[in-house]
């Protein structure tokens, strides 16, 4: 019944490897991929069910779902060219190949899971790289391009060149810094060892890293258990001896990896292996958020004790962030202040550069799951958070 709403798929070494079987269905990675009954609500599953012997009755019904569970308005905007480009800040351009559209699994929390159930207008993408390079023809000032996906390893290396090379030549000398968002390391290393074109993949990263450009590796690691297989470890040998730099980012997430003591294993491990923890997200408010989401404080708790658990080399780890339709916006704690206590945010990042490290304090709400929950302590802190309940 899930799996008719929700996009599920599974690679053979995740289903052969990563996921315990024996501890299934409480194993986190078994969590991490498999649909469960409780991704709906008791009403919607019952109505799934309920269409199964109507197949034009189940379209209305699973369309009418997946419309009501979608990204919220404050989702990015999609941009030029099938909405496949997204200029998120005024230096970053975000690029989602069509080829590149599916993933070799997929985590049930990802907040892209539109792109992947086939309705109409769900899918955002461009279908080569010529709207790129005419984008950034007209944007001189982007330095930092981002392909995205879905998964953009998916693609065979010659269909990745396609994107790269352009990123890498004199006319789009501005372009400095290419970051490629990917899962394949954890979900399919093989794509680093054995894959036909492994090899030629490879000689492409080299490629982009001998232009002077730094490349960066956006891993999707969610828990440790995910580096911990030889294939794995294999393959983040292969890529650092192209010189890219491969940073690590996940959300936290109920049933997965909702608790510090994991995390300050996955920070640790990942900086013996080389790697530099990124970002720490709150789950995106789309899809099975009854199911993943956590209340902002409890994302908080998570983050703040796996700090003190860990070294500072281990402390790189931006968090918890929330990716929203202002910005990257992080909840730094919560603060005491005269009319109560506050959630404290601050702006990482923001498509007006100068909200840009602008403070903020919303009310405090037990709660409270994301942005749209959250209620501006005072007249001032209506920059970061728009004002959707009664003011203060």
């Amino acid at each position: 019944m899930v799996a008719r709403v929700l996009p599920f798929k599974v690679s053979a070494h995740v289903a052969d490897v990563l996921v315990d079987w024996g501890r299934a269905p409480d194993d986190p990675l078994y969590r991490l991929v498999m649909p469960h009954r409780d991704m709906l609500s008791p009403a919607d599953f019952a109505a799934v069910e309920a269409a199964l012997p109507d197949e034009e009755r189940l379209r209305r019904v699973v369309t009418g779902i997946r419309e009501r569970l979608a990204p919220p308005p404050e989702d990015p905007p999609g941009g030029e060219d099938g909405q496949g480009l997204e200029h998120v800040y005024p230096d970053t351009l975000l690029v989602l190949p069509r080829q590149g559209q599916t993933c070799h699994s997929h985590c049930g929390y990802c907040f892209r899971w539109p792109q992947f159930t086939g309705e109409p207008g769900g899918r955002r993408a461009v279908h080569g790289p010529g709207a790129m390079c005419a984008h950034l023809d007209r944007h001189p000032a982007v330095t930092d391009v981002l392909l995205t996906g879905g998964d953009p390893l998916v693609m065979r290396a010659d269909v990745l060149a396609d994107y790269l090379a352009p990123l890498t030549g004199r006319r789009h000398g501005h372009v400095r810094t290419v970051r490629i968002g990917t899962k394949a390391v954890s979900f399919a290393p093989e794509r680093f060892l054995t894959a036909p074109d492994a090899d030629d993949l490879l000689r492409l990263l080299d490629g982009v890293v001998r232009s002077g450009r730094h490349l960066a590796l956006m891993l999707h690691v969610t828990h440790p258990r995910e580096l911990e297989p030889g294939p794995a470890r294999r393959a983040l040998r292969r890529l650092h001896a192209t010189g890219a730099v491969l940073r690590t980012q996940a959300p936290v997430v109920r049933h997965v990896n909702d608790d510090p003591a994991v995390w300050a294993r996955m920070w640790q491990e990942q900086v013996e292996l080389g790697l530099v923890p990124y970002d720490m997200f709150v789950a995106r408010d789309t899809g099975p958020r009854r199911y993943y989401g956590l209340p902002l404080v409890r994302v908080l708790g998570v983050y703040t004790e796996a700090c003190r658990r860990v070294s500072g080399l281990a402390r790189t780890a931006r968090g918890p962030v929330m990716a929203t339709g202002l910005g990257k916006l992080v909840v730094d704690g919560i603060a005491r202040l005269p009319d109560g206590p506050a959630f404290a945010l601050r702006a990482l990042r923001t498509r007006d550069p100068e909200l840009t490290g602008t403070l903020a304090h919303a009310r405090f709400d037990p709660t409270a799951r994301w942005w749209s929950d959250l209620v501006p302590y005072g007249e001032h802190d209506r920059c970061l958070i728009p004002d959707r309940g009664p003011g203060p």
